[in-house]
């Protein structure tokens, strides 16, 4: 830390504080970063100043600053100054944990030291006092770091009552940094689930999206040995034991693990990441021994699509990540032969959706890997694929709207709005589904007005 280079907006921002005599440190992940030897992305700060003091500090700054309130409960401003959003914090400690998430009450404190005896992780109660660069490291958390190790401040039992978050802070930090689990550390989180248990859906979905961009089996493994996994995927933790034999290499949980950790591999969006970790979860229910005593899951991915639309509403994901992880689950069993009709392929485009196609793509190559943990080649998919991109190219009618009439021109050859006119939409859409060339308004208005005649 002698050699540590220190930005010059951290010595500009240092500057202000101490011209009203008060300290400020870099704390927390920035810190945790630069003793990796990596660039820290986020800056969150700690001082001895009161937040009507920073509020003070940041009044009459050149150029002017945004200090916003967003935890000034706990005494934390977010200032928007230079273009950066810098957290700063005042010194404090915490008691009281009711709840299992929040302190009850915070008290301040002018020392840095008993600040960083409230945090959770060695690595993550470090700072760096400012304008100069001292490292102020008083639970070893430079030595953790170095043996790669993820271990309590304090006694771990004590940590996760406070905060129910941090045993899956404590996983995902595993899977991030490709960190070790201390072992008291680990051997804690059995008996904080209670705890656990109390945290939000949201907290707990915004893990879910960390542990699904890093190596997602690291975390998942150490869940299902703490009881992690049965507390927050029950659904996820049903699938260990369920043997797939004759289909694929592993069982239902190792075969989804190794599909998530190709996903973030491959730097999956959410959607294609979260369906690679629920496409199976319906095997367990549709089990069943065939004639030749090998396992089938006939359906599953109905099954399957059924249960991650519960985990997923469960854990507060948007309505739309939600519909497009269910439909990407529910169409993963496509089986495309190159027998299929330029019909058949435009009716596939149409069920699945132009805008899921390359994540259903994503989600069959993640499977086929996962099925034996081999690589799928490059030719896999391939002449599904060219075969879409032929039908999307020279063809465009993929719902209603693109049809060369609307409800409006059925009106003015005297159909009348309702079921009926529904019904010949639907029909002149599958009309030009099998064979684009009538997709026309004079072929199409002909063929509405016979459609008519037989409906009266």
């Amino acid at each position: 830390m002698d050699n540590m280079i220190i930005h010059p907006l951290l010595k500009e921002i240092a500057a202000l504080f101490n011209a009203q005599g008060k300290q400020i440190c870099l704390v927390g992940g920035a810190v945790r970063d630069l003793l990796r030897g990596e660039k820290a992305h986020d800056w969150d700060f700690a001082t001895d100043a009161r937040p009507e003091e920073v509020i003070a500090i940041f009044r009459n700054t050149k150029p002017r600053s945004l200090v916003v309130p967003t935890g000034i409960k706990h005494g934390t401003l977010t200032v928007h100054y230079r273009g950066k959003a810098l957290e700063i914090t005042t010194y404090r400690t915490e008691s009281g944990y009711r709840d299992g998430r929040r302190p009850e009450r915070v008290a301040y404190t002018s020392s840095i030291e008993e600040d960083l005896s409230r945090r959770d992780f060695t690595m993550n109660a470090a700072a760096i006092r400012l304008p100069g660069g001292e490292l102020i490291d008083p639970f070893g958390g430079q030595d953790d770091i170095r043996k790669r190790l993820i271990r309590c401040v304090g006694n771990p039992a004590g940590r996760f009552a406070e905060d129910g978050l941090r045993p899956l802070r404590a996983v995902r930090f595993a899977a991030q940094l490709g960190f070790t689990v201390d072992g008291p550390t680990l051997e804690a989180v059995p008996g904080a689930l209670d705890v656990a248990a109390k945290v939000s859906a949201e907290r707990v979905r915004d893990e879910l999206d960390k542990i699904l961009a890093a190596k997602p089996s690291t975390a998942f493994r150490l869940m299902e040995e703490t009881g992690l996994l049965r507390l927050i995927l029950p659904e996820l933790s049903a699938c260990r034991g369920v043997e797939q034999k004759g289909y694929h290499k592993f069982d239902v949980l190792d075969h989804s693990l190794l599909a998530c950790d190709y996903a973030a591999r491959e730097g999956y969006p959410r959607e294609a990441a979260l369906a690679a970790l629920l496409h199976d979860i319906g095997k367990p229910a549709k089990a069943k021994k065939g004639e030749k005593r090998e396992w089938t899951f006939y359906h599953h991915e109905a099954e399957s699509a059924r249960l991650a639309r519960i985990i997923l509403i469960r854990l507060r994901y948007p309505n739309m990540v939600t519909d497009a992880v269910c439909r990407l689950i529910e169409e993963h069993m496509f089986h495309y032969d190159k027998s299929w009709s330029d019909a058949a392929v435009r009716r596939f485009v149409i069920r699945i959706g132009e805008e899921n196609l390359e994540n259903l793509y994503r989600l069959r190559r993640a499977d086929a890997y996962a099925a034996a943990g081999v690589e799928p080649g490059a030719e896999f998919l391939l002449p599904l694929a060219e075969r879409v991109d032929g039908i999307l190219a020279n063809n465009r009618t993929l719902s209603l709207k693109d049809l060369a009439v609307s409800g409006k021109d059925l009106m003015e050859t005297g159909i009348k709005p309702g079921k009926t006119m529904g019904i010949i939409l639907r029909e002149l859409f599958e009309t030009v589904v099998d064979d684009p060339e009538s997709n026309n308004r004079e072929k199409l208005l002909e063929i509405a007005a016979s459609l008519a005649r037989r409906y009266r």
